[in-house]
């Protein structure tokens, strides 16, 4: 039996909007696919300005936000996955930002107080 093997890859972005409660890509297809907002925590926390500070990474396929250290990919998107970040993770990032430490001065190999 022959099997075919066919790579399928996701359209890249073109633009982004975040609303108040939404994720809205658009696609060079001309699809606009969206996705709720809670589903990104770091996203939620964000100020407007760190929001509109995205860039586009890997040719297209994925948008980073570099002062959230929050990077999604559009195959993520259009598959429907939300974050995959732990409860544990993300508590140590919003601890961080409250602080004004990076996260990197954690040490994870030590519980933290």
């Amino acid at each position: 039996m022959v099997t075919l093997t066919i790579e399928v890859r996701a359209p890249e972005v073109e633009a982004v909007v975040l609303t108040d409660d939404t994720l809205k890509a658009d696609l060079a297809d001309g699809r606009t696919i969206s996705a709720p907002l809670v589903w990104y925590p770091r996203l939620v926390h964000a100020s407007q300005e760190e929001r509109g500070n995205w860039e586009l990474i890997g040719g297209g396929q994925g948008i980073r936000w570099p002062d959230l250290d929050e990077d999604l990919s559009i195959e993520g998107l259009l598959a429907g996955r939300p974050s995959g970040e732990s409860p544990l993770s993300f508590q140590r990032w919003l601890e961080a930002r409250k602080t004004g430490r990076s996260v990197a001065l954690y040490d994870l190999t030590r519980p933290q107080k």
